[in-house]
C-alpha cells in the first residue's frame, strides 16, 4: 500500500477582479496527483489536491522539500496499521520532518495541497465519499444530509457599476442561494455604503448579505465601517483588519454588536488558538473561516477543530473559506456551520459536483468515492490534463 508516482503542476486562475487588498490578474494554484498501487475498476487510484484561491502556487516548496520527503517514504511508513489504506497522519508527519515550529506561511499551502490529495486517495481506496469516511473515522458516525452555502462574489471589477453588481446578486439568488457576500474596503466608505444599499435592494434584508474587507483596515477605519454597517443588520462583517491583529478584532467586538467572521488567513492550530484566546470573538454569533486547503490540510484542521470547545465554540461556528469540494466534505462529515461557494469566479476549482443544486441556500452531498472531483467535469479534466493522469 503506497504512492508510486507523484506529479505536480501550476494552473492559472487569473481574472481582472480585485478585493480590497489584491487583484487576481496573476493568480495561480498548485495541482498534485498522487498515483497509488491500488487498482479500482481497472485503473490505479489517484488522489488529487490543489490550494484555495488567494494564495499562489507553492511549486517551489513542493519540489524542493515536500515532494522529496513523500517520495522517500517506504510502503510500510505510508500504510495504516491494518495495511489496507494510506495513513494521512503518518504521511503528514513525514512531510513536516525537520520543519521548525512557527512561520506558518506558504509551506502550509504546499502541505495542504498534498494532504488534500492523500485524503482523496484514502476515501477512494475505502470506496466511500470523503464526507462519509470522515463521519465514520473522525466524527460521531453521522453526517449532515445537506450543507448551508453562501455565494461569494461582489468583487471590484473594471466597469462594474451598481446595476452590474445587482445583476450578479440576482443571478446568485436565482441559483438558490439565500445569503450572498460582497467585497468592501476597496473604495471609500461612502461608495461602499452605496454599493451595499444597491445589493440590499436585491436581497431585501441585511441578514442575507455578508461583507468582506479582506484585512484592509486599521482600527479607526474598521470602527468607522462598523458604525456605518451596524444599522443594516448584516449576516456578518468579515476580516476587517490584519488576520494576526487580535487586539483590533477584540476592540471591534466591543463596538460592533453584529456577527463577525475571520480566520481564513490563519494557517495553523496555534494561530487559530491565539485568535480564540485574544480576538474577542463571541461564540453566540461569530464565525470562523479556517481553510483546510491553506492550513496544512485536514490532519492539522482536525487539531484546530479540537480547540473549539475549550473556548466556547463548536464546529457549527466554522464556515470555511475556499468554496471547494474538500470543505464541503468536511462540513458534512464533521458537522460544520456551512461552506463558501463561488458560482462565477475561480473556475473550475470552485463549486461543487455538476449535478449539485442549491435549494434554499443548502446543497446535498455527492455519492462518489473520494472528495468527488470526478463528478465535476471541468475540474477533473483540468486536474488530469495538468498532471498527465
Amino acid at each position: 500500500m503506497r504512492i508510486v508516482d507523484v506529479r505536480q503542476a501550476v494552473v492559472p486562475i487569473a481574472s481582472p477582479i480585485r478585493n480590497a487588498y489584491i487583484d487576481f490578474s496573476k493568480m495561480t494554484v498548485s495541482v498534485v496527483a498522487l498515483v497509488t498501487d491500488v487498482v479500482r475498476d481497472g485503473r490505479p487510484v489517484v488522489g488529487y489536491g490543489f490550494n484555495s484561491n488567494g494564495r499562489y502556487a507553492a511549486s517551489g516548496l513542493l519540489a524542493e522539500r515536500f515532494l522529496p520527503r513523500l517520495v522517500a517514504m517506504g510502503a510500510d511508513a505510508m500504510a495504516n496499521e491494518a495495511g489496507d489504506n494510506l495513513d494521512p497522519r503518518r504521511i503528514w508527519a513525514a512531510l513536516m520532518a525537520d520543519e521548525k515550529p512557527g512561520g506558518h506561511g506558504e509551506r502550509s499551502v504546499a502541505v495542504g495541497v498534498l494532504d488534500m490529495a492523500v485524503w482523496d486517495a484514502v476515501a477512494k481506496i475505502a470506496g466511500v465519499p470523503l464526507w462519509r469516511h470522515l463521519a465514520d473515522t473522525e466524527g460521531d458516525g453521522t453526517a449532515d444530509d445537506t450543507v448551508f452555502v453562501y455565494a461569494a462574489g461582489g468583487y471590484y471589477d473594471p466597469g462594474k457599476d451598481h446595476a452590474a453588481l445587482q445583476d450578479e446578486m440576482r443571478r446568485y439568488r436565482d441559483l438558490g442561494y439565500a445569503v450572498v457576500k460582497m467585497k468592501i474596503g476597496g473604495a471609500p466608505l461612502d461608495e461602499d455604503r452605496a454599493r451595499i444599499e444597491a445589493v440590499l435592494e436585491v436581497v431585501g434584508d441585511g441578514r442575507f448579505l455578508a461583507v468582506d474587507a479582506n484585512g484592509r483596515f486599521d482600527l479607526p477605519t474598521a470602527l468607522a465601517y462598523a458604525d456605518a454597517l451596524a444599522p443594516y443588520g448584516l449576516f456578518w462583517y468579515e476580516e476587517p483588519g490584519d488576520p494576526l491583529d487580535y487586539a483590533l478584532q477584540a476592540a471591534l467586538a466591543e463596538r460592533y454588536d453584529g456577527p463577525m467572521a475571520t480566520g481564513e488567513n490563519l494557517f495553523s492550530h496555534q494561530d487559530a488558538r491565539n485568535l480564540l484566546r485574544y480576538g474577542g470573538l463571541r461564540p453566540d454569533r461569530d464565525w470562523l473561516q479556517f481553510d483546510c486547503a491553506l492550513s496544512y490540510g485536514l490532519v492539522e484542521y482536525l487539531r484546530t477543530l479540537a480547540l473549539l470547545p475549550e473556548h466556547g465554540f463548536s464546529t457549527r461556528n466554522v464556515v470555511p473559506h475556499g468554496g471547494h469540494q474538500l470543505s464541503l466534505a468536511i462540513a458534512a462529515g464533521l458537522k460544520l456551520g456551512g461552506n463558501e461557494s463561488y458560482p462565477e469566479v475561480f473556475a473550475p476549482f470552485g463549486g461543487f459536483a455538476d449535478d449539485t443544486r442549491v435549494e434554499a441556500g443548502r446543497v446535498g452531498l455527492p455519492d462518489a468515492p473520494g472528495i468527488g472531483f470526478e463528478r465535476k467535469d471541468a475540474l477533473i479534466r483540468t486536474l488530469r490534463e495538468a498532471t498527465g493522469t
